[in-house]
This record gives structure tokens, C-alpha cells and sequence, in this order.
């Protein structure tokens, strides 16, 4: 089952440390689908972007509890995708953040 890079990229993580990675490695970060697998998120990237993915690693980032006035919950977990693209290429939407 192939999915559709629209459906498996969610956004982009805009933070310091991603910038960091931009610069340093030529890594970008991505909020990504739960379901989805690094090779569904390469072909994502690929073909949404129009570049070459060299390497893409994944973690799940747990929910944090929060709380509003008495009320309790937690925040979705969700995944997380750092994906470095080969030498020489980038994103152009990122240039700008």
C-alpha cells in the first residue's frame, strides 16, 4: 500500500533545534503520520519536494499532561521524522524560518 505524501507529511517542525539541523546537516524535520514507516516517509519527501533522501530517522514524542483550571488531560502523541537530504540540496520553503 503506497500512501500519498499528503497524507503521510502532517508539517514541518519550526524550532530551534531544527534549524540547527538545517544548517549542520542538511537534516529537516517533519510531524509525519503515527502510521507511517521511514520508507513511506522517504518516498513522501521525494516526491513532495523534488529532492534526494539519504537517511531518515523516527521517534514517537509522548503526550505531556496539562491541565485548565481544575480540568486534567494530556496532549496527543504524536511522531516525528528527521530526514537529511544528500549534499547540496535543500527545501526551499525552509530558507525563510
Amino acid at each position: 500500500m503506497k500512501a500519498d505524501h499528503r497524507h503521510v507529511i502532517k508539517s514541518h517542525v519550526a524550532t530551534e533545534r531544527s534549524g540547527i539541523l538545517r544548517e549542520k546537516n542538511n537534516e529537516y524535520v517533519f510531524e509525519v503520520e503515527r502510521e507511517a514507516n521511514k520508507y513511506q516517509i522517504k518516498d513522501a519527501v521525494e516526491s513532495a519536494f523534488d529532492v534526494s533522501v539519504v537517511g531518515v530517522r523516527t521517534m514517537v514524542v509522548a503526550g505531556k499532561p496539562r491541565r485548565m483550571g481544575r480540568n486534567e488531560g494530556k496532549t496527543a502523541t504524536w511522531k516525528k521524522a528527521v530526514v537529511r537530504l544528500k549534499a547540496g540540496q535543500s527545501i526551499g520553503i525552509f530558507e525563510n524560518i
